[in-house]
């Protein structure tokens, strides 16, 4: 419970518009809400000092006069302020006109009192989660600036959406600027978040291991690619290919690399030795080995069977063959003896 006392000494009162304290405030560090709150009293008080300037807001707050500046510029980059130069050589001597905080919503964001009160609740609620606050005080450090009430109210939508932790879209802009070397807008980062729910990838761990796998399964294509003699990159659908003898068959990429040792070198040929191999149970080298010693058996079986079935058919008898009989029919003494004899014969 917040109450006020009441007290009847009027030492003046400087009325500040909720919007700037529900919506703007929460988007910057304590200092430029100071810069804005002196300012603000001296626009809002007709009595002040007209010789109270920037230089006067530097050492109230004991602060350099920069710093003031950058507070200026930042309220400008906005829309709540405009910084209007003084003549003269002093570039750091600006007058600052305060918007109508109202009238600039509803004239330029079409953005009526209920959304803005809604949305700004939203955004207080949901800042008291301490792992929401740091997520967007580290957000605000990767893209270099704060972000605005709607960027957070979109983070927020984002993450009841896909259910993801504070942690995820920390994740997520990190990945976007050492992706691109700059931030970009929610909608992009959505788009990330988006294609890591439908992969599946919950955590920053599941992220890093997911580029991990990725990064080793692309040197599994350059291997695959430098057996076949492929000096370019693999296309999409060669990858899915590829994918699916390490995802779908679990083929180790020794049984793959002997499956491209081959006189067709394409994916698709490849593809077509993997499927075979897969009916057939082979994962590794030894079971290659097993499916090749299995069908040199076979084809020596088949051989014997065809060399049975011939020496089975009946024999044509012809001269020589009758010859041949005759020949078998003596030891070689006989027939050596008998060539003697007819040797005799011949000089009678």
């Amino acid at each position: 419970m917040f109450f006020k006392e009441v007290n009847e000494i009027d030492l003046g009162e400087t009325t500040i518009a909720n919007i700037f304290i529900d919506i703007f405030m929460p988007m910057a560090n304590g200092l430029y809400v100071k810069v804005y709150l002196l300012g603000y009293r001296q626009a809002c008080d007709p009595n002040s000092n007209p010789k109270f300037d920037n230089n006067s807001i530097a050492k109230n707050l004991n602060i350099p006069l920069s710093d003031v500046i950058d507070a200026w510029k930042f309220w400008q980059n906005k829309n709540i302020i405009r910084m209007h130069k003084n003549e003269g050589l002093d570039d750091f001597d600006y007058s600052i006109e305060f918007l109508d905080l109202k009238k600039f919503y509803m004239d330029n964001m079409h953005i009526n009192t209920k959304s803005i009160k809604s949305n700004s609740d939203s955004i207080v609620s949901a800042s008291e989660n301490p792992s929401v606050r740091k997520m967007f005080t580290t957000i605000n450090k990767i893209v270099g600036r704060y972000l605005d009430p709607g960027e957070k109210i979109s983070i927020l939508e984002i993450m009841n959406k896909y259910n993801m932790d504070p942690d995820m879209i920390v994740c997520a802009y990190e990945y976007v600027k050492d992706k691109h070397g700059s931030s970009r807008p929610v909608k992009y980062i959505e788009s990330i978040l988006r294609g890591w729910y439908d992969s599946n990838l919950f955590t920053p761990q599941d992220v890093k291991d997911s580029f991990m796998v990725r990064s080793e399964r692309y040197m599994m294509y350059k291997t695959i690619f430098n057996e076949l003699g492929f000096y370019r990159q693999p296309s999409k659908p060669e990858e899915r290919i590829m994918d699916s003898w390490f995802d779908k068959y679990n083929m180790d990429i020794e049984v793959i690399l002997s499956a491209c040792s081959t006189s067709n070198p394409s994916i698709s040929y490849i593809n077509g030795i993997i499927e075979k191999w897969k009916k057939s149970d082979v994962k590794t080298l030894d079971d290659i080995k097993r499916l090749d010693d299995e069908f040199k058996k076979k084809s020596e079986e088949k051989k014997q069977v065809f060399k049975n079935t011939k020496s089975s058919e009946p024999t044509v008898k012809t001269r020589f063959h009758n010859i041949n009989q005759t020949f078998t029919k003596y030891t070689p003494e006989e027939l050596e003896k008998m060539l003697q004899e007819s040797q005799k014969n011949k000089f009678k």
